[in-house]
């Protein structure tokens, strides 16, 4: 048994002194330091830093150099491994609109890793199957010739692995795809890469949609008479709502709206494609070539391709940004991203009983520790 000492805990509601965490792979204890022998469990000293929950990524495509898209068992353990450095504790790869045949082997290799005890980094959710069932007009950086109908006989086939799916709800097909998903698996079905509008979206929601893809981005914009997606997500207190919170998909001063509006709805996410971690220079997704500079991804054509930023990044940039206290700021990279999920009993919050994920940061939410299931996976300088 260990015991973390010395921390600021986050808290799902506050941010807590004085207090010690005691844990095997569960949280045992959460208490006053003067309450804990510590003599008897091996002692983290967090040496006055943040203790916080690890981090859940639900909407990641890549990251050093690899791509889940690419159907490769080791790349997908290379990106676990790689974003386990930046408190990220659980996450769901993230297919893109490529063939069908390339889809499936991305899920079997997901499914390989996800089963096996020979990785050493992020425990994998699931899959988040995003596309091939968009809307050509709002394809951004997704491949047209993939681009299919919606098949909700394709979700059901593979709902032990999918966790989520992204879906036009105004496309032909889409609102019996949305009505079967929703009604025969727990799988989160969410709208994004859709040119709905703010009527056709509100249909959508009736019939299952609860989660709203990189609000903002590749969708029908917010206006007075014409509220669009953006709108319709905003609007409605039962769907979730994605955020890429790097400064650049969405300008930094929104950023604070959208937490109050959304509140425990929130859900911060990297988007992140083969090129985070890397060098500038150019790179691929989903067969496409892209560029990276700094923190931007291009296309050729000026369309944005994903991002590079890290989740513990987007937490220091919402709490920035914006009037949340730090605990909330990491509830919408936590604990709201694992009830999307349906995996809060387990994951998401500092809590006796649930997984010893936890994460110790500095001021700035720069990762310093990683613990997963009660193991130490990360420590850096």
């Amino acid at each position: 048994m260990k015991c973390i000492v010395n921390g600021k805990l986050i808290l799902k509601d506050s941010i807590a002194e004085n207090m010690a965490i005691v844990f095997g792979d569960k949280i045992e204890k959460i208490a006053l330091l003067s309450d804990i022998d510590t003599s008897a469990y091996e002692v983290i000293d967090a040496k006055g830093m943040f203790v916080s929950p690890g981090l859940v990524d639900m909407h990641i495509h890549g990251y050093l150099g690899a791509d889940a898209s690419d159907a490769e068992v080791d790349g997908i353990k290379k990106m676990a491994e790689g974003i386990i450095k930046n408190g990220v504790t659980a996450w769901c790869p993230t297919t893109m609109t490529v063939s069908k045949a390339e889809i499936e082997a991305a899920f079997d290799a997901v499914r390989e890793v996800k089963n096996s005890d020979s990785y050493y980094g992020s425990r994998i959710l699931g899959v988040n199957s995003e596309g091939p069932f968009i809307n050509a007009k709002k394809k951004g950086a997704q491949a047209e010739e993939h681009i299919l109908k919606p098949d909700a006989d394709f979700i059901e086939k593979h709902s032990d692995l999918v966790k989520l799916f992204t879906v036009a709800p105004e496309v032909e097909g889409a609102a019996e795809c949305i009505e079967k998903v929703s009604k025969n698996t727990n799988v989160l079905i969410s709208m994004g890469h859709t040119d709905a509008t703010y009527e056709e979206a509100v249909e959508g929601i009736k019939k299952g949609v609860r989660h709203t893809t990189h609000l903002f981005n590749a969708m029908t914009a917010l206006s007075h008479r014409s509220p669009g997606v953006v709108g319709a997500a905003l609007a409605d207190g039962n769907v979730s709502t994605e955020l890429i919170a790097d400064t650049f998909h969405v300008n930094k001063g929104l950023f604070g709206l959208i937490a109050k509006i959304k509140g425990d709805k929130l859900c911060l996410i990297t988007d992140c494609i083969r090129a985070g971690g890397m060098p500038d220079g150019d790179y691929t997704l989903g067969g496409q070539p892209v560029h990276k500079e700094g923190i931007k991804c291009l296309m050729d054509d000026g369309t944005i391709a994903g991002s590079v930023l890290k989740l513990n990044e987007a937490v220091y940039n919402l709490y920035e940004n914006s009037d949340l206290e730090l605990f909330e700021a990491v509830n919408c990279a936590s604990l709201n991203v694992a009830k999307a999920l349906g995996e809060d009993k387990e994951i998401g919050s500092l809590e006796e009983g649930k997984r010893a994920d936890i994460v110790i940061a500095d001021e700035k939410f720069n990762v310093k520790t990683t613990i997963l299931g009660g193991e130490i996976r990360y420590k850096g300088e």
